[in-house]
């Protein structure tokens, strides 16, 4: 036996039946393998037409609710526009029966009228009646719109307008329609035009009311002191103010505001400024006088040598003498008259005060009056 017989095993009877054992080993463990997943392929399969079937139930199912939900709100839909057209169908009648009841009202009124003589008033004031939400009939009525106007229209001339049944007439009982006819266009067109006079009546009224009311805003507006057309505006009239800085009310006439731009105020201004000059000046001469003391010392501006007085040395020696025998007496004139001026420069302070204040007081006015002006 050769090396490569060995290794090969060809011709070994045990080595070729374990291979041979291998392979059928292998080929049952494949046949398990296929069957068992031949089995759950199956059992998946049947799963999935389990989930199939239930899915196709539940389809069905689902479209028969939608179906069902799909009647119902129709039904309910039919049904709310069945309510809403009972509802409208209810309005518009009991709409007819408030129209028919005001139009006998408005034939019971215009043939009272029409019974009576005497001229009345050309218009009637009528109780406020609250109607819905507070609102009165004619608040109510201006806030209808375009359409339940024209559709009140056509309910009331729906009933005043009355359809003609002339099926079957002959021409005589025509011509006695006709004749009928004519003579309640005639009947219209006359009650036509004496509520087209009555109105221009009314109206004319109206106008000579407001007039008066004007005029009485008037007189009421030069009382208070404004302007006369301030209370005969759409709006009232501002509050007037006096000064823009103290915000006080301007409680003077129109006159009075009105004089303020006529000019004159420098005249005005002159004129105060004068009087105050004269009271001054007045004040000033009626003072009490005081003399200056006599001058006994030395003269000012002298110098060594010269004689006391500019007339001469012999004037001066003489005035010496007179001094010298003069001094006592002099010098009880020079105390009294000292305590005179220092009393008389005290008055002159306080009158000079008294000035001064005086000044300020009427620059304070001046301001005063140059802020209300502006």
């Amino acid at each position: 036996m050769s090396d490569d017989e060995e290794y090969t095993g060809e011709g070994d009877p045990e080595f070729i039946k374990r291979q041979d054992q291998k392979r059928s080993d292998l080929d049952e463990q494949l046949k398990e393998y296929i069957s068992e997943w031949r089995k759950q392929r199956s059992k998946e399969e049947d799963e999935l037409k389990k989930l199939k079937e239930k899915q196709a139930k539940r389809k069905v199912t689902r479209a028969e609710e939608e179906q069902k939900m799909a009647q119902r709100k129709k039904e309910e839909e039919e049904r709310r526009v069945r309510e809403a057209e009972e509802k409208k169908q209810r309005e518009i009648e009991e709409k007819r029966m408030r129209l028919e009841e005001a139009e006998k009202k408005r034939q019971a009124m215009l043939q009272a009228m029409k019974d009576k003589d005497k001229k009345g008033p050309n218009f009637t004031i009528a109780k406020k009646d609250a109607g819905v939400l507070g609102l009165s009939s004619a608040a109510m009525e201006r806030n209808k719109t375009k359409e339940q106007l024209e559709e009140e229209k056509k309910i009331s001339l729906s009933f005043r307008i009355k359809p003609l049944a002339i099926e079957g007439f002959g021409e005589s009982k025509l011509r006695e329609k006709a004749q009928e006819l004519w003579e309640l266009i005639v009947k219209l067109e006359t009650e036509k035009y004496d509520l087209e006079e009555r109105q221009k009546r009314q109206d004319y009224d109206l106008k000579e009311l407001k007039e008066r009311q004007k005029q009485q805003l008037r007189h009421k507006a030069l009382k208070k002191g404004l302007d006369p057309e301030a209370l005969t505006g759409k709006y009232p009239p501002k509050i007037q103010v006096a000064s823009k800085y103290e915000r006080r009310v301007d409680t003077r006439s129109y006159d009075d505001k009105k004089k303020l731009f006529e000019g004159g105020y420098n005249t005005v201004y002159a004129e105060t400024l004068e009087k105050t000059w004269q009271e001054r000046q007045e004040r000033f001469t009626q003072r009490t006088k005081s003399k200056l003391p006599k001058w006994f010392g030395e003269r000012p501006g002298k110098k060594a040598g010269e004689p006391e007085t500019p007339e001469g040395e012999e004037d001066a020696k003489a005035d010496e003498d007179i001094v010298e025998d003069d001094e006592e007496v002099e010098e009880e004139v020079v105390e009294e008259d000292d305590e005179e001026a220092e009393e008389d420069e005290e008055e002159e302070e306080e009158e000079e005060e008294e000035e001064e204040e005086e000044e300020e007081e009427e620059e304070e006015e001046e301001e005063e009056e140059e802020e209300e002006e502006e």
